[in-house]
Formats: structure tokens, C-alpha cells, sequence
């Protein structure tokens, strides 16, 4: 059974005027994941406890470290893990018959927009590995400014401590199907592709996805490789985001706050 703890408390010092006070304050965990397929190890990702196992499976697939959920066999955490790392390491076994690439699941990623990468490089890569876009519908004007708010109402956990991202997945009528908080926006949406990737089921073509914060390149690269064709975010996007989205026909909406926001690329995907 998965963790459930994500929130921990620590002695803080509380100022308020000339007033201040000792008391414990609730503050998000944060520790380390390791993820290793077939006892490979693959990646270390700083997170907040909870949905590792969707975490690993939406990594695996937004890298394109795997080609389908169909591929991902077996998820467990590492039995052999010493304290306090019982639930930090999680391994993955690969489906029956699927040839293990050490060399493959081992390349260089393109996650990070400080990687050092060409930028155009990175964009046409991920336009290789990535499905094509079937996302041909629209979006109601009205359903996406009350996205914003239908999110942050969802987030438990940020309630409490003021310090997870978000990401949530809305069907064109604005209904939540997912959300999911972490202190990383993009293991928030690792874990919601995840979500669907145990399930061996692809994430539903007709939707939208909503973060918190800004819109990074590794957001963009995400989204495209789960098939998501609209992307909003609360902040502004990167220049390289922009550049993914318009390469990949995607729409692409930022500073979504409100009754108001920026469409960078794909226009006519909202309805007016």
C-alpha cells in the first residue's frame, strides 16, 4: 500500500505586528523517489509522497521511455530498502516480451528546460517519439474561466500547506476527471498521466489540462506525449513551450485567471 502522508508539521516562529508566537506549523514532505526499471536504476525525483506508482508509470511514458502502458508489467516498491527509504524507491518490471533497452531507458532527457539542449533539437525529438495531436474540438470561453477556481477547490493539500503545484484534467464541459498535487508541477502531471497509464488506458483525446504556476518546456513535453491538445496554466509560458505547442499544433493558454487569460498557440480550438 502507498504512503498517504504528505503533510508534516515543524516548529516555526509566527510574526504578526509586534506579536510573535512559537508554534508548529503544517509544512508539505518532500523526499527523494528513485525509479528503477528491471533494477535499472533510472531517475531520482524530488516529490510528495503518495500516487509513486502513477508517478513512475507517467514518467516512463511522458519520457518516452516506454512506447505504451501496454509495456509497463509489475510496480512495487524496492523490498530490500533500508530506513528511512522503505517507500523512495520504486521498481518497475516491463511487460512479458518486451525487449529491455538499457541503452534506451538510460538517454539523456530532455525534462529540463536548464538541460543545456538545442532548443530546436529538443522540439523536433519529442515531435518524433510523440503520437500525432487528434485533439479536433473546442472549448467553451465560459468553461475555461471557471477552470482556475474548479482546480484550486480541489486541492486538498495546497489548503493546508500553501506549497503543492497542480494538475488537473477537464473534459471540454469543465467536469474534473483528475487531479493531482505534488511539490514538482511536473510530477503533478506525471502522476495524472500515470493515473491512466495503470490503468492501460490512454488519456481522454477531448480534454484539457490545467496547471498551477508557469507553463516550462518539460510541461508542454509531457502533455504532448500523453496526446493532450490543450494546455492552460495560471503563469505565464517559456519561449520554448510556445515554440513545442506551435510545432505540435497544440493549444496553448496562459495567466488563465479569473475572467481572463493569454492564448499563445492553437486559437481555434476556443469557442467564442
Amino acid at each position: 500500500m502507498e504512503r498517504q502522508q504528505r503533510v508534516t508539521q515543524r516548529p516555526i516562529w509566527r510574526f504578526r505586528e509586534e506579536d510573535k508566537a512559537a508554534e508548529d506549523d503544517c509544512v508539505t514532505v518532500e523526499e527523494p523517489l528513485e525509479i528503477r526499471v528491471e533494477e535499472t536504476p533510472i531517475a531520482v525525483v524530488m516529490r510528495t509522497p503518495r500516487h509513486d506508482f502513477e508517478l513512475a508509470a507517467g514518467f516512463l511514458c511522458t519520457e518516452g521511455l516506454i512506447q505504451s502502458p501496454q509495456e509497463l508489467g509489475a510496480i512495487s516498491y524496492c523490498t530490500a530498502a533500508e530506513p528511512p527509504n522503505e517507500e523512495n524507491i520504486v521498481e518497475v518490471k516491463l511487460a512479458a516480451g518486451v525487449d529491455f533497452d538499457r541503452q534506451r531507458l538510460q538517454r539523456n532527457f530532455y525534462a529540463s528546460s536548464s538541460c543545456g539542449v538545442c532548443g530546436k533539437a529538443s522540439i523536433e525529438a519529442i515531435t518524433c517519439e510523440a503520437p500525432a495531436l487528434t485533439g479536433d474540438f473546442t472549448v467553451p470561453l465560459a468553461m475555461l474561466y471557471d477552470l482556475s477556481e474548479r482546480m484550486r477547490q480541489a486541492q486538498d493539500v495546497f489548503e493546508q500547506t500553501g506549497s503543492l503545484h497542480a494538475a488537473a484534467l477537464f473534459d471540454p464541459a469543465g467536469d474534473l476527471l483528475v487531479l493531482r498535487e505534488d511539490v514538482g508541477r511536473h510530477n503533478a502531471v506525471d502522476k495524472l498521466i500515470g493515473h491512466y497509464a495503470l490503468r492501460n488506458e490512454p488519456v481522454p483525446a477531448k480534454s484539457v489540462l490545467m496547471v498551477s504556476g508557469r507553463t516550462s518546456f518539460e510541461i508542454v513535453q509531457k502533455a504532448r506525449m500523453a496526446g493532450i491538445a490543450v494546455v492552460a496554466a495560471v503563469s505565464a509560458p517559456s519561449s520554448l513551450a510556445v515554440d513545442l505547442a506551435r510545432e505540435s499544433g497544440m493549444t496553448l493558454l496562459g495567466f488563465l485567471r479569473g475572467r481572463g487569460f493569454n492564448v499563445y498557440t492553437g486559437e481555434k480550438r476556443i469557442a467564442v
